[in-house]
Parts: C-alpha cells; sequence; structure tokens
C-alpha cells in the first residue's frame, strides 16, 4: 500500500507542478485547469497516507510536498469562493439600469436548439452571445430577431462560429480576427436607454488540449489581443464568452494585466462551466471580466441547455463616478510587457493543422 500511495501522490504533485514550466504545449497548460480536482484528491490522498507512513517512511517526504501544494491551491482558490471580500458599489454620480448578459457556447453538434432558445424567451436578457453557433444554430435563432434587431452573425461549421444579439442601441460593432482568419472576436459598443456607453467584447479562443490545439499560442495570443485593444479605451467594457482558460492561468493573469480590468468571479464562486455531464470533471472555462467602473449585481450559471458548457449570466450596472474597485486592478511590470507583445506575435504566426479539416459528430 505504501509504494502505491507514493505513486498517486508522486503523480499528484507532478500534475500540481507542471504549470509552473511555461510551455504552451497542452501537455503543461492542461493541468491548470483541474486544480479544484487535483486540491481534493490530494486532500483525500494526504490524509489516507498518514495510516501507512510509520510502516512506509519514504511517504513522509511525499505527504511534506503535498501540504506544501495544498497549502498553495487553498490560496489560489480562495478568492474564487464567498469566503473573499468582494468590493460593494458606491453610488456617486449617476447609475444605469441594470443590464443582463447570457453568454453560451452551445456545442455545435446540440440539436436541442429550443432548450437555449427557451432560455433566451424566459430570461429576457438584454444581450446574448454564443459560441460553436453554425448554420443550423443561426437559423434556429431567427425566431429570436422580432425581440433582438441587433445582431452580428459569424457562422461557422469548425465550431467557431459566434452570434450576438442585442436590445440595446449599437453605437458600431465589428468582428475582429487576432490571430487567425477562422477565429472571430465581437466588439460592440452599446448605450442603454439612459445613455450610458459601454464596450463589450464575445471571445473565443481556441484550447490547447490532446484533440484540439497541440499548444496554447493561438489561445494566448488571441485573448491578449483583446486585452491591448480593451486597454486603450476610455469605456466601461466587459468581456465575456467561453476563454479555454481558467482565471488563475499565468495568461489569464496576463489578460487581466494587461487589460486592467477586474475577474468578476472573485468572491463569488468558482462557477464551473464545463463539462456540463461530468461533474468530477468540471472547470470554469466561462469566464467574464470587467472594468472599475462597472459593477456585478450577480453572477452565475444556469441549467443545462444540451450543451457540454452550462450558460454563464450576469446582471450589472454602470457608474462612472466610482472608482472603489480600482485596488483590485493590477497592471503589468517589467518584462511583462515584452513577454506580451511576444505571445501575441506566437500566435499570429501559429498555423493550425486541425481546423483545416471539417469537425465531425
Amino acid at each position: 500500500m505504501g509504494i502505491a500511495l507514493s505513486i498517486v501522490s508522486g503523480l499528484l504533485i507532478m500534475l500540481s507542478l507542471l504549470p509552473f514550466i511555461q510551455n504552451q504545449h497542452w501537455f503543461f497548460r492542461v493541468p491548470e485547469f483541474i486544480k479544484l480536482q487535483l486540491l481534493a484528491l490530494q486532500v483525500l490522498v494526504f490524509t489516507f497516507s498518514f495510516f501507512f507512513v510509520q510502516s512506509f517512511p519514504l511517504l513522509w517526504w511525499f505527504q511534506a510536498t503535498q501540504a506544501v501544494l495544498i497549502v498553495y491551491h487553498v490560496y489560489i482558490l480562495m478568492r474564487y469562493t464567498k469566503f473573499w471580500k468582494t468590493t460593494k458599489p458606491g453610488r456617486r454620480g449617476e447609475v444605469s439600469e441594470k443590464i443582463k448578459i447570457i453568454s453560451c457556447n452551445v456545442y455545435q453538434f446540440n440539436k436541442s436548439h429550443h432548450r437555449f432558445i427557451t432560455l433566451i424567451q424566459e430570461e429576457q436578457p438584454d444581450i446574448f452571445i454564443t459560441m460553436e453557433s453554425n448554420g443550423d444554430w443561426e437559423k434556429a435563432m431567427r425566431v429570436l430577431e422580432k425581440d433582438y434587431p441587433h445582431c452580428e452573425k459569424i457562422t461557422l461549421e469548425n465550431t467557431y462560429g459566434m452570434h450576438f444579439y442585442t436590445k440595446l442601441k449599437v453605437v458600431r460593432i465589428k468582428t475582429h480576427y487576432f490571430v487567425a482568419d477562422d477565429i472571430p472576436s465581437i466588439e460592440a459598443e452599446l448605450e442603454t436607454q439612459k445613455g450610458h456607453r459601454f464596450l463589450f467584447f464575445g471571445v473565443h479562443p481556441p484550447p490547447p488540449s490532446p484533440t484540439e490545439e497541440a499548444n496554447s499560442k493561438e489561445r494566448d495570443g488571441d485573448l491578449l489581443s483583446v486585452a491591448k485593444r480593451v486597454k486603450n479605451t476610455s469605456m466601461p467594457v466587459v468581456v465575456t464568452g467561453d476563454f479555454n482558460n481558467v482565471a488563475w492561468a499565468k495568461a489569464s493573469i496576463l489578460f487581466k494585466k494587461t487589460s486592467e480590468l477586474i475577474d468578476a468571479r472573485i468572491g463569488r464562486g468558482i462557477l464551473s462551466t464545463f463539462h456540463a455531464k461530468y461533474w468530477f470533471f468540471r472547470v470554469p472555462l466561462d469566464l467574464l471580466f470587467h472594468s472599475p467602473s462597472i459593477f456585478i449585481d450577480k453572477l452565475f450559471t444556469y441549467p443545462s441547455v444540451g450543451s457540454d458548457h452550462f450558460p454563464i449570466g450576469c446582471t450589472f450596472h454602470i457608474n462612472t463616478q466610482s472608482q472603489e474597485q480600482e485596488s483590485e486592478v493590477k497592471e503589468l511590470e517589467g518584462e511583462e510587457v515584452e513577454e506580451v507583445n511576444e505571445l501575441i506575435e506566437e500566435g499570429k504566426e501559429e498555423v493550425s493543422d486541425n481546423r483545416n479539416e471539417t469537425v465531425e459528430s
């Protein structure tokens, strides 16, 4: 038993340490997705191993390392729980009406279109955006256009289609292709009925995984390109979508620092959105970041609509006079600026072999 526990402990330690190696291959990046699962398994193995350390002293070395990593994981994940203090909005200046967003990776091969359409009809968000929406999804969602007269449709069959709908006034809207001509991001300048303007960004970069992209170069380059563009605007900003990344990963931290936005999950819960069918493997891939003048009232997930992702919902209001959240904004330091620029260039230079073929169910 001591040998078996040593092997399991060694594997958990290796998976915990791999993300510290800043290699963009999926082998090093995927383990950072499962930090919550690693913590649960480490606590279980750490506790069970105490019954065998006397008969197998080598376990003490594994126990000491596990203890350090458990503390580290708790430290990282604690800020994504409701125990972490969140900033309450001030009431200086004029406050906008509440705005509701729904974001969902609908899964291109999900034929239960009616489930998502029913969700939109019941919730009546001001904005909703879909990822992996192809021609079939576009046709199915036409029934919603009477309520959502403003839209941007990027219909693709490569699992990177994107559709944006809103009831709000559209000042301008643009589709970007930052790192590849088949990976869109949507930028929309919107105006509420009270005249509050803000910038909305919808993103869906490709993930590093054994079945998709071999590395995270396109993902990191795409997200950091969005971050640099966001930083250059003076308007309130919301960025949401399927990031194919977790908020505590190095690339997400660089995104946060580059854009100078706030992670909406801090103090509100981990809110895992993928995989909808396998509870133990769930991770928070659908993220939301916002500027200090935007205050999140609620952030939550909806029940399954047949996709492998749960839809994520958010209500917020704008108060451009309030600066109480600025302490949460972190800026790039020293060599990080050069690192961001290098990651963007690497993303643009990367050529995907995976998306050259039509994805089949």
